[in-house]
């Protein structure tokens, strides 16, 4: 059967002084951070995931972002080299929890640079940002490495936000979804649904039509309501201070087989 594995690592200490690069800095309560993303973890759990807290890396402020440090095609996990330098330590031991879960892994080697959150995965079709945090080499590794695997890797520019999964994320069907102020050409997108909130654009697929959501979108989460999807909504203000979203919080390994 296919796993229903999510990767997550608990907020550190150093949260609140996360990189911020689209919007101003606001001032990050840790405390409620750690209580939102327990919620976050317990929804996962709540709806078949088993979870594997990734090993701390407390010196890492954005740790918490795990989807960051590696992008799962099939059983291969494919480690990150973060476009941010910051951000590289966190890496080290997404590989190892990737390898105790019987993953094969791949990984970006310099000059390319590559983050997990640029890449959204609609079938076998592999979205990939090109923008401020994932350059042309890291792209390049990543078709080399996916290609063959059977994926049909796609470059988007990314400019108005963080990554590309800021922007937009996939329904069930592979209807893309997005927020037009922050999508640089909706048309790259073969089926694409507006909403009419930024974290609206964000979704997990919790299986079974449920999309973890954040609460800050209720709009969209009323428009996805009515074509027949179940939100399943949890407040992450505290990461959407610091560019977060539902997405970036784990990363879903749907194809390991047990």
């Amino acid at each position: 059967m296919p796993s229903q594995q999510a990767l997550v690592r608990r907020p550190g200490p150093r949260l609140a002084e996360g990189l911020v690069t689209h919007i101003d800095r606001r001032p990050v309560d840790p405390a409620l951070a750690l209580r939102q993303w327990e919620t976050y973890v317990q929804v996962l759990r709540d709806h078949g995931w088993q979870t594997t807290e990734v090993a701390p890396a407390d010196d890492c402020p954005d740790a918490v972002f795990v989807e960051d440090t590696l992008v799962m095609f099939r059983n291969v996990a494919l480690l990150a080299r973060p476009g941010a330098g910051s951000r590289r330590p966190e890496v080290p031991a997404a590989r190892a929890a990737a390898e105790a879960l019987g993953c094969s892994v791949n990984e970006i080697r310099a000059p390319g640079t590559l983050d997990g959150g640029d890449v959204l995965k609609v079938g076998d079709t592999v979205h990939v940002g090109r923008g401020g945090r994932t350059n042309a080499e890291g792209i390049r590794q990543l078709r080399a490495a996916f290609e063959p695997l059977g994926a049909r890797v796609v470059a988007v520019p990314v400019s108005r936000v963080l990554h590309l999964k800021s922007a937009v994320t996939a329904l069930p069907d592979g209807t893309v979804i997005g927020y037009p102020p922050l999508v640089d050409d909706p048309a790259l997108f073969p089926r694409f649904l507006p909403v009419p909130e930024e974290s609206g654009a964000h979704v997990v697929l919790l299986g079974g039509g449920r999309l973890l959501m954040a609460a800050s979108a209720p709009k969209s989460a009323e428009l996805l309501t009515d074509l027949g999807y179940q939100p399943v909504v949890v407040d992450i203000g505290e990461f959407e201070k610091l560019e977060g979203c539902v997405t970036c919080l784990s990363v879903r390994l749907r194809e390991l087989y047990a």
